[in-house]
């Protein structure tokens, strides 16, 4: 594997994991539920193409059988449009955080007209009402112990979308969520591929132009971009590593990229050396005294309101950082 594409495929595997920590246990419903339902049983679709080991038989319901609807006529829905999902978390974040999901309804009915025309209000309500409901859901889930394992991350992916399928029907889906799930496919193909020992050079190279012509000609420019910003974030994991000082970065940087870009990314190492010493701080407290209302006291001092939706991501990636295998 060339370097190029083993930080790849570690960028691609934090940003899997980001994403299931986020959905399976986002800090304001991670209590939601009492009860912890069992991961489902994952369909690989397209396993056999990829050179991959087969898995559970898929349904036409399942979130790697999957394919985007359109409208029967051709017309736009003028409520289920790209962004759909921004707008509704947007409207539950001037919510407020609650652990009550009728007295959070409550406020969403005096919030709506903020954030969706008059005509579109009361459906638009009666959707973000459903949206709570399914995030309270989600709290029942939990992420993969092994967040380095695949094909632990392709159950939680399954498990999350059979989740969705209970609120939402089809062209809501799509709205809400068909854009996340093309890239999440693909970059759980990419990463199921790279773990796959078995695979020659040869047919690891076809796999990946398989799992490419998987990604929908609109995802395609956004995978691109993505990447470009992997590879920029492995780079600085790399310079981390090494303990490289800041001239080192900045003249590797502006040769890369530009000197407008290195004085950015210098900027960005700034701020992560400050949030870095932060949940150092944090952690080390959560340590010391446990759970606790001087712990809750001091996640108010330590993060504004935007960073503290963060924490729990943030840890548990530096979980995952310390137990992926090298390559």
């Amino acid at each position: 594997m060339t370097t190029r594409s083993r930080a790849w495929t570690v960028a691609a595997l934090a940003l899997t994991t980001a994403a299931v920590v986020w959905w399976l246990g986002s800090p304001a419903w991670s209590g939601a539920g009492d009860e912890n339902q069992k991961l489902a049983g994952a369909a690989t679709a397209s396993s056999s193409a990829l050179g991959l080991p087969p898995s559970a038989q898929g349904t036409d319901t399942s979130f790697f059988a999957r394919r985007r609807v359109s409208s029967a006529d051709g017309t736009a829905d003028p409520l289920l449009v790209d962004g759909l999902r921004d707008t509704l978390e947007a409207l539950l974040m001037e919510a407020g955080d609650t652990r009550d999901p009728a007295a959070l309804k409550q406020r969403l009915a005096a919030l709506v007209g903020h954030h969706f025309p008059a005509a579109l209000a009361t459906r638009a309500l009666a959707l973000a009402e459903r949206y709570v409901d399914y995030r309270v859901a989600l709290g029942s889930l939990r992420a993969p112990q092994d967040l380095t394992d695949p094909r632990a991350l392709r159950d939680a992916l399954e498990a999350r979308h059979k989740v969705r399928l209970q609120f939402f029907d089809d062209t809501e889906y799509d709205a809400l969520f068909a854009r996340e799930a093309d890239l999440d496919r693909y970059t759980l193909a990419r990463l199921e591929i790279a773990r796959n020992a078995q695979l020659t050079p040869e047919q690891s190279a076809q796999a990946l132009q398989a799992a490419d012509n998987e990604l929908p000609k609109e995802r395609r420019a956004e995978r691109s971009a993505a990447t470009e910003h992997m590879v920029a974030a492995a780079q600085t994991a790399a310079f981390n590593a090494s303990n490289a000082d800041e001239r080192a970065r900045y003249a590797a940087r502006s040769t890369q990229y530009g000197e407008a870009a290195a004085q950015a990314m210098a900027q960005l190492d700034q701020n992560e050396q400050q949030w870095n010493q932060r949940l150092d701080q944090y952690s080390q407290a959560r340590a010391q005294q446990g759970e606790g209302a001087g712990l809750q006291q001091l996640r108010q001092q330590l993060f504004t309101p935007e960073e503290l939706q963060r924490i729990d991501a943030a840890l548990a990636l530096r979980a995952l950082s310390t137990r992926t295998p090298g390559s």
